[in-house]
């Protein structure tokens, strides 16, 4: 009883400063795949927490947030689901665990080439989420070959904090292409989409993606280590 109180406190913790993160929006900085700073925080929230409870503070996050801070549209709140997806993948990714992770970028990808706007689309506007699924790929058969726990060889702090995040934004252009909201829910057209696509994709989340990479591999082992000395999770 007293680790499920713990744990429960953890991610209350997480939570409440998921949601201050995903309440800030920068002028300037706000534009991409991120309104807020929830990319900050929700990958390592699934490492630390494990991929279930890194979901569920993530998820908390994200709605306080978004509640707190309204965006332009309702529809957002669809779309920051990616958060908790992403957090839960960083979870797996970090436990070694990563045929699940790999079924969901088969699947988000597969859904993505099947649209047929996709074949309109710059091949470059997604080039971070392809650089993701090859580290996966590559990462999963050296998993698969010399065991799981060889990933603390390749640190796994910033290629799980990568891997999730990518995760996040599949989730987001799955709902945005796929799903086709940027006609039903912004009423885009394909041109627009187009011009998307060249510019602000290519280079705003990348850029934001490894800024909180870079903060997770410099701030997770500390934090990680805290927990466990704590005996929290």
């Amino acid at each position: 009883m007293r680790i499920r109180v713990r744990t429960l406190s953890l991610i209350a913790l997480f939570a409440a400063f998921g949601a201050v993160c995903d309440s800030v929006v920068t002028p300037g900085f706000s534009s991409g795949v991120w309104f807020g700073w929830i990319f900050v925080i929700s990958p390592l929230a699934g490492i630390v927490l494990g991929p279930y409870s890194g979901f569920l503070s993530t998820f908390i996050s994200v709605m306080i947030g978004h509640s707190l801070f309204p965006r332009e549209t309702v529809y957002e709140f669809v779309f920051t689901l990616g958060a908790p997806i992403g957090a839960m993948m960083s979870g797996f990714a970090f436990r070694g665990q990563l045929k699940r992770v790999v079924v969901y970028y088969t699947l988000m990808l597969g859904a993505y080439f099947a649209t047929p706007i996709s074949g309109k689309l710059p091949i470059w506007g997604m080039w971070d989420c392809y650089l993701g699924y090859a580290i996966l790929i590559v990462l999963f058969i050296i998993l698969t070959i010399r065991g799981s726990t060889e990933i603390n060889w390749m640190s796994p702090f910033a290629v799980s904090a990568f891997i999730g995040l990518e995760a996040d934004v599949l989730l987001r252009i799955f709902i945005f292409v796929p799903l086709h909201t940027y006609q039903v829910f912004y009423g885009l057209t394909p041109e627009a989409l187009v011009a998307i696509w060249s510019v602000p994709a290519p280079l705003i989340t990348p850029f934001k993606v490894l800024l909180s990479t870079f903060l997770v591999t410099l701030i997770g082992p500390q934090i990680k280590r805290l927990v466990r000395e704590l005996q929290i999770s």
